[in-house]
């Protein structure tokens, strides 16, 4: 009886205390191979850098050579600018055709993949994107597999992938709050959407969270082997350390959960805010975690998180600087509801604002959910006298204003969809005259880095609201053209909308754009009422001005284009995913006949 007893009072003793074979695995660097980490921290680092410093060298030799062409085109007629519709190498046209514009498959790219109308699965990566997220995936991958299988404990083997995971985590930590900020200098440098810096930070951020669940699984099967479950707990609850860790880990799980995308875009207002405040969680907890025990990676963190709170400061001051003055106070907006669900937004900033075409902005209304801020297209800008001209006297005579200051004021189209750009659309509705005024912030003005001025045949693509993104375009070409400073000799613009009512939308915008000098011998405007309530209502206006229900035929449009090509054409599109598919499907196969470049436009989120 004595002998058992003592036997049991051995077992529980040895249960409680650490195997010290054991033990030593679980904590700081102990079996950590840390130069081999700094060889694949500078591995990534390398390779992120050498691949900018390469599409930065093919953007500075592209914008040479649309330099070039702008400067030998623009005193060119359409006919002269032949030369430049034709390839030089074939190399060209086919990298374009089968990687930079080709779909992952064989065309599916922007249009959401839908299981329900609450089921939003997102859209598929490009062909290019794919690449660049399989190389990023399998040399995390294969950095986490080089490990030393010839030790002899094995609890020192684990200990180094712990110590691998960590590191790599951290390291890519950098990236993924890089790729997230609206004021990526990358953006504007290498002339790469922010959509595209968004799909690699949703990536980037994948392999974070995978790297950091399995470095914590290395942690707890170490730490369980020596201690058992109550020693990991002990730790988890008494060491700064762990427990640290231990919340960064649980705040990036549960990061990744909610980024998927059916309760991304489900909920995405929601998201957007929990999203902000769970990164701020991850971060704190990485950097105490590995502040308490001094590790190396310590500087790594305090760097991201400067980074991630200066970009937040320089949306702030965005905001600030273009939305008070001193003589106009605060942005003022004015905001029309529209036939067809829409709003017409206008803001006067109190100062002028220099924003190219293509262009967006981040808005938000201090009448409606004043924290969510959504990006839109802007519309059309005008800059006007802070003070209106007064005239001498009664005949007219104009007086000179005494202040020259000008303001601008900038307008969108906002659809109503779900959360504010409903709510915006139903309180504007429901108001006198449906309107209102408000006050509203503008952020700003992002993107706007593709210049089509080089171009001779410009075509511009449209789906619904996503006519807002082209106008611009339309109104600059054809001024610089009246002026002499554009290549462009041929404008189509296609817009395809379910309403006539949606006419509306832009019917300001558009007099102007018919009454500017020279327009008929420019542009081309093809419109298409896919769901007109009378067809026989759908009359064309004019030669230039085509007017057609039903869908358009995409490939048969492009076709008639390319032939009558006038020197390097350029193919825009703005609106759903499934059209810019077929857009870029058409671009594609054109590809082989003359310089035909692509440019998408689209909000994925």
């Amino acid at each position: 009886m004595v002998s058992t007893t003592t036997t049991s009072n051995a077992t529980a003793t040895n249960e409680t205390l650490p195997d010290m074979s054991i033990a030593p695995f679980a904590t700081a660097l102990n079996g950590v191979n840390q130069t081999m980490n700094m060889v694949f921290r500078d591995a990534i680092w390398w390779g992120l850098g050498v691949l900018a410093m390469a599409i930065l060298t093919i953007r500075l030799t592209q914008r040479a050579m649309a330099h070039w062409r702008h400067m030998s085109a623009m005193g060119l007629s359409a006919d002269q600018q032949a030369y430049w519709a034709k390839h030089t190498r074939s190399i060209f046209w086919k990298f374009k055709k089968y990687i930079l514009y080709a779909p992952l498959g064989r065309k599916r790219h922007n249009r959401e993949i839908k299981l329900s109308k609450a089921g939003n699965m997102g859209t598929m990566p490009s062909r290019f994107h794919s690449i660049l997220i399989a190389i990023f995936i399998l040399s995390n991958l294969a950095f986490c597999c080089v490990l030393n299988y010839g030790r002899p404990n094995k609890w020192s083997i684990i200990a180094e992938l712990r110590g691998r995971t960590g590191v790599l985590a951290v390291v890519n930590m950098i990236a993924l709050v890089i790729f997230a900020g609206r004021n990526n200098p990358l953006i504007p440098l290498l002339q790469i959407s922010f959509d595209t810096y968004n799909l690699m930070h949703r990536w980037i951020g994948r392999m974070v969270v995978l790297e950091v669940v399995i470095h914590t699984i290395c942690w707890a099967v170490v730490k369980h082997a020596a201690t058992g479950w109550s020693g990991m707990w002990e730790m988890m609850v008494d060491d700064p350390f762990i427990g640290w860790g231990t919340v960064g880990t649980v705040a990036m799980v549960i990061l990744v959960i909610q980024s998927f995308s059916p309760i991304r875009h489900a909920f995405y207002e929601v998201f957007l805010n929990v999203h902000i405040i769970l990164a701020f969680v991850a971060i704190l907890g990485t950097w105490i975690h590995c502040r308490v025990a001094n590790l190396p990676m310590t500087t790594w963190v305090e760097a991201l998180f400067i980074l991630w709170v200066l970009e937040r400061c320089i949306r702030f001051a965005r905001i600030l600087w273009f939305n008070y003055s001193r003589k106009e106070g605060w942005t003022k907006a004015t905001i029309q509801a529209l036939p067809g669900d829409a709003c017409r937004v206008t803001l006067r900033l109190p100062k002028q604002a220099t924003i190219k075409p293509g262009s967006h902005a981040y808005l938000r209304f201090g009448s409606v959910k004043l924290w969510d801020s959504h990006p839109f297209s802007i519309a059309w800008v005008e800059d006007k006298p802070r003070n209106p001209v007064l005239p001498y006297s009664e005949k007219g005579d104009s007086q000179k204003p005494q202040d020259t200051d000008l303001v601008s004021d900038v307008s969108f189209i906002i659809q109503a969809q779900t959360g504010m750009t409903r709510t915006l659309f139903e309180k504007a509705y429901a108001s006198h005259g449906k309107t209102i005024n408000t006050r509203a912030a503008f952020e700003g003005p992002y993107g706007g880095h593709h210049s089509l001025d080089s171009y001779g045949h410009v075509v511009l693509f449209a789906g619904s609201s996503g006519i807002t993104h082209q106008i611009p375009y339309v109104q600059h070409l054809i001024q610089g053209f009246n002026d002499g400073t554009v290549a462009t000799r041929k404008i189509t613009l296609v817009w395809i909308t379910r309403e006539t009512e949606s006419l509306e939308w832009v019917r300001p915008w558009m007099d102007t754009i018919l009454h500017m000098p020279r327009r008929r011998e420019i542009l081309n405007i093809k419109l298409f009422v896919t769901r007109p309530q009378n067809a026989r209502q759908i009359v064309s206006q004019s030669t230039t001005v085509q007017m057609t229900p039903g869908r358009p035929n995409v490939d048969l449009l492009m076709e008639k284009e390319m032939e009558s090509q006038k020197g390097a054409m350029c193919v825009t599109v703005c609106g759903p995913g499934g059209l810019a598919d077929n857009v870029r499907g058409a671009v594609r196969k054109a590809q082989h006949r003359g310089v035909v470049d692509f440019i998408e436009e689209s909000f994925t989120w």
